[in-house]
């Protein structure tokens, strides 16, 4: 019976090693070369970046133009924009390098969150190179990747930061306490920002007039804000106002806009196809009701931090990122509240707010060297369609009931 026992004891340890071994980490090197591989959404993306924050080599496929044509993303097409492209896009980035495969440390992929069959392509071919080149594998959560690539572009940025992610999938405010740590205070109810600005884009038919044609939904409403000459002719309500969260919702301000828009295109006996003579008005409205409601859950976030006393007087950081990071007015009246509150607020150049292989491979260097999510058992790591940011204090935040006397945000040139 005993010698049983002994059996038995020494076969469940030898089990739980091996079980333990598959959330080992690999243990690290101090210097190395991270290959990252973005696949979430539409855009194809590689990058090569070495522990001292070089950028070896990058290359990017967009599907910008072939969605645009559809009227939206189609998953089944980006999937096999995907396929078709991957290969080469990796080979591409290696070759601006001007490495081999065998001078990688290892192979960083977003398997989190993301369209399903997109973030398919990228997890298996990175698996792919893993197992070819026997590399370690490092699984990437996309919003993750998007908070941290400002540590590459300004190295001074230390944590705790806080974070306000923007794009056309995501819409949240959060604490980043460490690589692997965040504090969700809010997110948005229903679309995001993105997804406003493209749907919008397209039912007010901006794609119809030629110098916005090949411009995303974002771009194309920024451009036609800026050319407003009656940026208040179009009235909008401020969603969540009365809300004490940091919550967001843009679904409400669609809705003004496209009752707003029936009316006009009624009165003004507006073709099918054509467009209302005060689209550039309609557009400004509609941004700086954007604006006004970001900055507002973004004020009441900062606020909270400091009542909690989560970020350090000495640390008071904003990070900006995401595709809708990019656009110009949103981010001035985001620098105009951090003005006001002493923050220093860090916005990555465009193309590292948008999608791309240098966020995931750069996360995959932080990861490297904090030595934290390297796989070399990875067969059982999968993708996840939806994947929330960190712990959430969302609740708390509406329990801590802050009221906001809210930052005036003169300085962008319309009347308050």
């Amino acid at each position: 019976m005993f010698l049983l026992a002994r059996i038995e004891h020494n076969l469940l340890y030898h089990f739980a090693k091996r079980v333990r071994w598959k959330q080992i980490r690999f243990y690290s090197k101090k210097r190395a070369i991270i290959l990252g591989i973005e696949t979430s959404c539409d855009d194809t993306g590689c990058a090569i970046i070495n522990t001292d924050g070089k950028i070896l080599g990058e290359a990017l496929n967009s599907q910008h133009l072939v969605h645009l044509n559809h009227g939206g993303i189609i998953p089944t097409i980006a999937q096999g924009l995907h396929r078709r492209n991957i290969e080469n896009v990796v080979n591409e980035a290696m070759s601006a390098a001007n490495l081999a495969f065998e001078d990688i440390d290892a192979i960083a992929t977003t398997v989190k969150p993301g369209l399903p069959l997109s973030l398919l392509i990228g997890m298996k071919y990175g698996k792919h190179l893993c197992r070819k080149y026997k590399k370690p594998f490092i699984p990437i959560h996309h919003m993750e990747a998007h908070a941290l690539t400002a540590r590459l572009y300004d190295k001074t940025i230390e944590f705790p930061f806080l974070v306000l992610l923007i794009s056309g999938g995501h819409c949240l405010v959060a604490i980043a306490q460490k690589l692997d740590k965040f504090l969700l205070l809010g997110e948005s109810v229903d679309d995001a920002p993105g997804e406003a600005f493209d749907k919008m884009a397209r039912r007010m038919k901006l794609k119809n007039l030629p110098e916005y044609s090949q411009l995303s939904g974002g771009q194309a409403i920024e451009l036609a804000a800026s050319k407003a000459d009656n940026p208040l002719a179009y009235k909008f309500t401020i969603p969540l106002k009365h809300y004490k969260n940091c919550n967001f919702s843009f679904s409400g301000i669609k809705n003004q806009l496209k009752l707003q828009l029936i009316k006009e295109e009624r009165m003004k006996e507006v073709a099918a196809d054509g467009v209302i003579p005060g689209v550039n008005n309609m557009c400004a409205g509609f941004q700086i009701v954007i604006t006004r409601h970001i900055c507002h859950r973004v004020q009441r976030g900062m606020e909270y931090a400091e009542l909690k006393g989560l970020i350090p007087p000495d640390k008071k950081t904003l990070v900006v990122s995401g595709g809708v990071a990019c656009n110009n007015f949103i981010s001035k009246g985001l620098q105009i509240v951090c003005d006001e509150l002493e923050y220093k607020m860090v916005r990555p150049p465009p193309k590292l707010c948008t999608d791309n292989g240098v966020m995931i491979a750069w996360n995959g260097v932080e990861r490297w060297k904090e030595n934290i999510g390297i796989y070399t058992d990875f067969e059982d790591i999968e993708i996840e369609k939806s994947s929330p940011l960190g712990e959430s204090l969302i609740e708390d935040v509406e329990k801590s009931g802050i009221s906001c006397n809210w930052v005036k945000l003169t300085k962008l040139n319309f009347p308050q």
